[in-house]
Parts: structure tokens; sequence; C-alpha cells
């Protein structure tokens, strides 16, 4: 392979570049730009891809190009994104088909090859990993409070608030929709409409909603950012300790060297 095609093609800011252009471009056709001109440069951004994913086989072998994290998400948006220019190819009385579509929005997917160029963006993912290991349970768990309490609803509500409360997956996403502060007062409005707005029952109605937005869009919410952020920081901080032990430990032999000198 010639060099100045290794050169290039394994040049980051030539592909940041790239990807950059790219993107501006499928901006430009989202927003209903497109034309002739768009369509070559756009295609011509896919072939860049597709000649570094070549050139990157060629350099590392298709086991080491694909043991790469950032290169297998590269390697399948590129993928991804060939069916896209056959898709010029069809004729126009079959560009509307559903598939070609589906295949002509992959390619907004691109977007996210810029992201391995963001400093530290690895370290984030791996803060997110152990996060999302250590805090899985209490998600989990909140999941099930917040499956037990639309069924509830769905069972008391159903008739007062059909909208919210109709189906089990619809008062489900009502409970959640209040524990996310969303329009917690308009569904407890809602029902209490329904019994009577200064009924007894509607004034339960409200005490009922209310603890369920202290209890899960407060508390609940709160607690999960907390461990969530933490289990993040922690990890940092666990590099960190590290790093203070090996400078304490190289203290240490400097102090054990200079009392044995002096001796």
């Amino acid at each position: 392979m010639k060099q100045w095609i290794r050169k290039i093609f394994l040049n980051d800011k030539f592909i940041l570049s790239v990807i950059l252009l790219n993107s501006v471009l499928i901006y430009a056709q989202v927003a209903g730009y497109e034309n002739t001109t768009i369509l070559v440069f756009d295609t011509i951004c896919t072939f860049v891809f597709l000649i570094e994913m070549i050139v990157k086989h060629k350099e590392y072998g298709f086991r080491g190009y694909w043991k790469d994290g950032w290169n297998k998400l590269d390697g399948t948006l590129v993928i991804l994104s060939m069916p896209s220019v056959a898709a010029l190819f069809v004729p126009n009385d079959y560009s509307g088909l559903s598939l070609l579509m589906i295949f002509r929005l992959l390619r907004v997917l691109r977007f996210f090859r810029v992201l391995h160029f963001f400093p530290n963006f690895g370290k984030v993912v791996q803060g997110f990993r152990v996060a999302m290991r250590q805090s899985y349970a209490i998600l989990l768990s909140f999941a099930v409070i917040i499956v037990i309490f639309g069924l509830i609803n769905c069972s008391l509500f159903k008739e007062a608030d059909p909208e919210h409360f109709q189906t089990p997956l619809r008062s489900i996403y009502a409970v959640f929709q209040i524990c996310t502060v969303e329009g917690w007062y308009e569904i407890p409005n809602a029902i209490a409409d329904f019994y009577g707005t200064s009924s007894v029952v509607a004034e339960l109605v409200r005490a009922y909603f209310c603890a369920i937005l202290i209890l899960g869009g407060i508390i609940g919410m709160s607690f999960i950012n907390s461990i969530f952020v933490d289990a993040m920081v922690a990890d940092n901080n666990d590099e960190v300790m590290v790093k203070l032990d090996e400078m304490q430990k190289t203290l240490d032999e400097l102090k054990e060297k200079i009392e044995s000198q002096k001796e």
C-alpha cells in the first residue's frame, strides 16, 4: 500500500474534517436543502470512510480492526451507510419506499463518529459502564415500583382518567411522567374534576399523587442520581488514590535513601 494513502486515511485530523463536512451535508439534507451537489459530496464522504476502513483493515488486519471498540462503531456505520449510496441509483418512482427511507436516515448515525475525537471520552464511557454496574439494582427496583403503582392506578383511575390510565402500559407511563415532574399536577386535577373538585375523594387523590411525586420524583430520583454520580466519580477517585499511593511510596524510598546517606 502506498505510503501517501496510509498517511491520508490514517490521519485523524483529515478524517475529523471529513466527518464535520459530512455532518453539515447531512444537516442540509434533513433540513430540506437536498440537491445534486450536496448528494455528490455526501457520497464522496461515504467513500472516504469506506477507503479508511479498507486501509485500516490492511494496516491492522481483520481481527485487529474489529477488536477495537471505536473501529467497531466506525465500521458498522460505514456498512450501514452503503445502502444509502445504492438508493441514489434507484428510480424516482421507488425512491419513497420505506426501506430506502430508512437507509437514508441511517446516514445521520455518522454523527456518532465524532465522539471518539473528544478528549477523554473513553474515560467517560468507562465511568458510565462502572456506574451502570454499581447502580443497576436500584434502577431495577425503581422500575418495579413504577410498574406496581402503574397497575394500582390503572385499577383505580381507568374510568376517571382513561387518557392516562386506561391500559396498564399507559398507566405505567403516567406514573413515570409524574416521577419526572412532568405534568404531575395536571393528572390529579383531571381525576379530581371527575369526582368533583371540592369532594373528599378529590382531595385524597391530590394527596395520593403528591405522595407519589415526593417519594418517586423527588426522593427516588435524587437517590438514583446520587448513586449514579457517586459511582462515576468513584472510578476517578480510585485512579487518584492509586497515583497518591505511588507518590507516597516514592517519597518513602527517597526518605530512606537520604537517611542512609546521612548515616
